[in-house]
């Protein structure tokens, strides 16, 4: 076979199943694994797959794709639940804590309602509304103004002066990528400085991500690894990316459980 005709193939094969693994596939064409990862060089450099360790993914989206917040809100649910969980543990009555906008801290705010004396700012209209309708008359509930996105993050100057004066206890911070090299980042410029806006007020950071944000790269880096006082993810993290967390965030907490889920 024409090595044309095995990088088809090998397309074909990713598209079909959405990923494929470079030993499974030296096997099946009979060459060897340096063989296969030539083929998939080529096609990441075309722009046909993504390169991951020990394979390759279907081409994921541009750094600047933003997805809608009820787009976000139906993926990796059983993840987002146990790192909400988890995260919830890390919170005191009478703390002053910030949640920045995604899914995964509007799971978490659904299991703050009840935490007595709480005083939540946050840039994120959902997380605001579950809080204000749910939550304990004895809470303060401070929306930050700002530029609406479409993840429903209001970002830009108007957030950021309203940050900038305040002092939090806990920032628990949804990100749209991860990676060793760019570290948190998101598709919106504006949401990257109101981010990062919201760690310069925090004592500690928290970072909630499921295990799907590692090696997706948004257009702007919010934050180094190293900035992070804690990482809370889903057992389903790749070895490698452990690895490199592990070595780069202050704490990184696997949440049991995960492993298999759809």
């Amino acid at each position: 076979m024409l090595a044309r005709q095995r990088q088809a193939a090998i397309l074909d094969r990713v598209r079909a199943t959405g990923g494929v693994r470079v030993s499974e596939l030296a096997v099946e064409f009979g060459v060897s694994d340096m063989t296969i990862r030539r083929d998939l060089d080529v096609l990441h450099e075309q722009g046909l797959l993504a390169k991951v360790h020990g394979g390759a993914t279907v081409a994921g989206p541009g750094s600047t794709d933003e997805p809608g917040f009820h787009a976000k809100s139906v993926r990796q649910l059983a993840e987002k639940a146990a790192i909400a969980a988890r995260a919830a543990e890390l919170v005191r009555p009478g703390a002053a804590v910030a949640l920045s906008a995604g899914t995964t801290t509007a799971e978490l705010a659904r299991r703050l309602v009840d935490v007595p004396g709480l005083t939540v700012v946050t840039n994120s209209l959902p997380v605001a509304e579950i809080l204000h309708s749910g939550g304990r008359p004895d809470q303060t509930v401070v929306l930050t103004g700002g530029v609406r996105t479409p993840s429903d993050a209001l970002v830009g100057p108007l957030a950021v002066d309203a940050i900038r004066s305040l002092h939090l206890d806990l920032l628990f911070l949804g990100v749209h990528g991860i990676s060793e090299r760019a570290g948190f980042t998101t598709p919106n410029l504006m949401e990257a400085e109101t981010d990062r806006a919201l760690v310069a007020a925090a004592d500690r950071l928290v970072v909630l991500a499921d295990h799907t944000k590692w090696e997706t790269v948004g257009i702007s880096s919010i934050v180094g690894l190293a900035a992070a006082d804690v990482l809370v993810t889903d057992d389903r993290l790749a070895p490698e990316a452990r690895r490199v967390l592990d070595e780069n965030v202050g704490e990184l907490v696997i949440v049991p459980g995960t492993e298999g889920a759809q």
